[in-house]
């Protein structure tokens, strides 16, 4: 095929065909769009059994690679890898609901999974009720009805740290034999893996901390394998019924993993959220040093937090590592080995302040994103939460001159340097 009997378009297309296997440390990047099959038995055992791969919409080699990775790392029986963290989400919840179904979520979730709720998954029949204090067992269990098929909450909320009591909560999920979803972005599982404690589900967004370097964007679906088909099937008939065309269920076929089996086969690929084999390789990457990562810029944070509660021009500091925040004793046991990075503060001199802040900071970049190396800042209230009423705003924490921010992995007497400059003026013009 590459000799000089063939054309010179052929010779380019085929010449790099058939090269021989290659041992690499670093996890290869098969991108590529499909995959070459043996003979005509081998591609008819892929699609009868699903077997080795194909198309890389329906399974990539350096995505799984990097589904083990994370799937190891959150203490979770498999994961599946999508292009966005707003992608895991909805595969979670459209993998446990449809039409007809209600979900109980925290209030204190990232918006983009608010407007997910009451929007665009309203629009498909499903139904969202809101818990305010997620503290108590109780207003999650008052919540629930016959329809609900999953609780739906944040490890850590953005942007006010509520912590989740995920054993309390999971427990009210198993006796409703219903999972308990974790959005465990803003913890990573260096600090908490929920799993441990009981939910059944775990989503991120990789974009963030799992990549770590404000690259790429993509997402993750991790589940704890043990669903059980006598307790909870009445709740997921589309897992534990036999399939159109006289399919075995998918229970039959994966026991406990068939929750994740079906958000792999039926949900992620045929909604198109599958990952760019290149962004799972950098994803993989990332995650090599998640703990070296999320380990200093935690450490940096409470620093950073510390500093600005102790400036007069700092009305209030709402980092849970600090002795004041309402959660303290919950995060001390749940989260070991720090408090996390991302935590929001409110100047006393309110917008105006903030605007003078986010203009001047210099070590600090201002723009929508956390989980980074470098070291970000937001305004909530004319950014994320935006669309939000002051009462709402007022409910998770959010007052015109608060302000989030994602530590970084930069030295911290930079970054305090950064912030008294800033907040020098400011404190002149309280007193």
């Amino acid at each position: 095929m590459t000799d000089d009997t063939t054309g010179f378009a052929t010779r380019a297309v085929h010449a790099a065909r058939n090269q021989g296997a290659a041992s690499s440390r670093a996890t290869p990047i098969y991108l590529t769009a499909g995959f070459e099959f043996d003979d005509f038995d081998h591609a008819a055992d892929h699609f009868g059994t699903g077997a080795g791969f194909g198309y890389s919409r329906t399974g990539n080699p350096t995505v799984s690679a990097v589904e083990r990775q994370l799937a190891a790392l959150e203490s979770a029986a498999d994961a599946v890898l999508v292009a966005s963290g707003q992608a895991a989400v909805v595969t979670a919840l459209l993998t446990v609901a449809g039409a007809g179904d209600h979900i109980v979520a925290s209030t204190h979730i990232y918006e983009g999974t608010r407007g997910l709720l009451l929007d665009n998954l309203a629009r498909l029949g499903i139904e969202t009720t809101f818990i305010d204090e997620i503290a108590d067992p109780a207003a999650w269990q008052a919540a629930i009805r016959p329809t609900t098929r999953a609780l739906f909450a944040e490890s850590i909320a953005n942007a006010r740290n509520d912590i989740l009591d995920i054993a309390a909560v999971s427990a009210v999920a198993d006796e409703f034999a219903i999972p308990l979803i974790v959005d465990n972005t803003l913890a990573t599982p260096f600090l908490l893996r929920p799993i441990e404690h009981g939910a059944a589900m775990v989503v991120h967004s990789a974009s963030k901390f799992l990549a770590g370097h404000g690259s790429v964007l993509g997402g993750v679906i991790l589940d704890d394998g043990r669903f059980d088909a006598d307790k909870a099937g009445h709740n997921a008939p589309h897992l534990v019924l036999p399939g159109r065309g006289g399919f075995p269920s998918v229970f039959a076929r994966h026991g406990g993993n068939a929750r994740i089996a079906y958000a792999r086969e039926s949900v992620a690929p045929r909604f198109g959220a599958s990952p760019s084999p290149l962004n799972a390789f950098l994803i993989g990457q990332g995650a090599e040093t998640l703990g070296l990562r999320v380990e200093r810029q935690s450490r940096n944070a409470l620093e950073v937090a510390r500093w600005l509660a102790a400036q007069d021009a700092v009305e209030s500091v709402d980092h849970v590592g600090l002795e004041t925040h309402p959660d303290h004793a919950l995060a001390q046991r749940y989260l070991h080995g720090g408090y996390g990075s991302i935590f929001t503060f409110t100047l006393r001199g309110g917008l105006d302040a903030a605007r003078d802040f986010v203009e001047s900071v210099e070590v600090f970049t201002h723009m929508t994103h956390i989980g980074d190396v470098r070291s970000l800042v937001l305004h909530p209230a004319t950014t994320s939460h935006s669309h939000r009423t002051p009462e709402e705003r007022d409910i998770l924490g959010v007052q015109p001159g608060t302000l989030r921010l994602s530590v970084g992995i930069e030295d911290v007497s930079d970054l305090i340097a950064d912030l008294a400059r800033v907040l020098e003026p400011a404190r002149e013009a309280v007193a």
